[in-house]
């Protein structure tokens, strides 16, 4: 009954917008720890999927299985696979550092270099080889993050010098700045004052034009405000997921119903 409840959110996903992630029964262990089970989803391209669920349900594990990022933790092992337009991410022949610039990630914390604002952002074109004019690309993914206009002035400055909502928008610019198509975030605000978690929620909408996203986070507000989509997790395993507004008011399983009104999480 789960697996057909599922399905028929996945296929509606699927045809009302075309999915450019899809992860089929994708399982992630931390040695004999399950972290996540057989979670299978399709993630809709130019909108924002949000991941809730309470803590230790293997959120964070989930997103970076988008990008491959849990190939750095060891002892981790996973099966089932992840799709990126149809092709599998963990096939032998995909090179991961590829698979990270199409896919990029923006962290919990905001965590620029200790290197001025346009190292900070023209860094990873630069090592990746890029023949685009760098202050071109630099003033482009500032703009796009929302940063030009307060920091044109001081793009030889630190980095560090900038406010915690500068930073991370900061961090947004430098992952947008490899020209992605899919940005991850994990709790990007969670670290922010209220203004700048706004600054940044504005952000997304205006990002989605260009990129798909998806974010993990815990504030069930912030889910409900910026999110097209959102996928509950609890214990590792999906519950439920499905067009955000549906699943927030007319949520199918007791569960999601119990963790978005607060009785456990």
């Amino acid at each position: 009954m789960v697996e057909e409840t599922l399905q028929h959110t996945e296929n509606k996903l699927e045809h009302a917008v075309a999915p450019i992630l899809e992860t089929q029964r994708i399982s992630i262990s931390y040695g004999s720890r399950p972290a996540i089970r057989e979670v299978s989803l399709v993630i809709p391209e130019h909108q924002i999927t949000a991941i809730i669920g309470p803590s230790g349900c293997g959120k964070s594990t989930l997103l970076r299985a988008f990008n491959r990022m849990n190939d750095f933790i060891l002892g981790v092992s996973a099966q089932g696979q992840v799709l990126y337009r149809g092709e599998d991410l963990y096939a032998k022949h995909v090179d991961p550092v590829d698979v990270r610039r199409r896919i990029g990630m923006v962290f919990q914390k905001p965590n620029p270099f200790p290197r001025s604002v346009y190292k900070n952002v023209s860094w990873g074109p630069a090592i990746n080889g890029s023949r685009a004019n760098l202050d071109q690309l630099v003033e482009s993914a500032l703009r796009k993050a929302a940063l030009w206009d307060e920091v044109k002035e001081k793009l030889d400055s630190s980095g560090l010098a900038l406010s915690g909502g500068q930073q991370q928008r900061l961090c947004i610019a430098r992952a947008i700045a490899l020209e992605p198509e899919v940005i991850l975030m994990d709790e990007p605000c969670s670290a922010l004052d209220p203004a700048s978690t706004a600054r940044i929620e504005d952000l997304l909408f205006e990002l989605k034009e260009r990129y798909t996203i998806v974010i993990v986070t815990h504030n069930m507000q912030q889910a409900a405000r910026v999110s097209d989509n959102t996928a509950f997790l609890s214990d590792g395993l999906l519950i439920e997921y499905g067009p955000t507004k549906e699943l927030f008011t007319r949520p199918q399983k007791r569960e999601t119903e119990d963790y978005i009104t607060g009785k456990f999480g």
